[in-house]
């Protein structure tokens, strides 16, 4: 019986080893694998997107009433300036269409 409990013991001994070396073999192996993932994944990663800040807002365009009181006012003085004779009928009509289309 010495001898057969001896042979159990020698047995268990042996697979804890096997066990213990074999579990410490995958655990490393793990640890390569994932180091080696973590490595490719760093290699083929897409670099994060630089996206460019927007261009500021333009300056807004001068108010529509400003450009339509400089236009009224060139028609009036125009209008006077016709009326006072400096300008004839042709004239003023050339001018007018000027200013009201730009």
């Amino acid at each position: 019986m010495p001898g057969l409990i001896r042979g159990v013991a020698r047995t268990a001994v042996v697979a804890g080893t096997a066990t213990a070396v074999s579990g410490r073999v995958a655990r490393r192996q793990e640890g390569r694998w994932a180091s080696q993932e973590q490595q490719q994944q760093q290699q083929y990663a897409q670099p994060e997107p630089v996206y460019a800040a927007p261009p500021p807002p333009a300056a807004p365009a001068a108010p529509a009433a400003t450009d339509m009181d400089t236009k009224l006012a060139q028609l009036e003085q125009l209008g006077q300036l016709k009326q006072a004779g400096v300008l004839s009928e042709m004239e003023f009509e050339v001018q007018k269409n000027r200013i009201l289309t730009s």
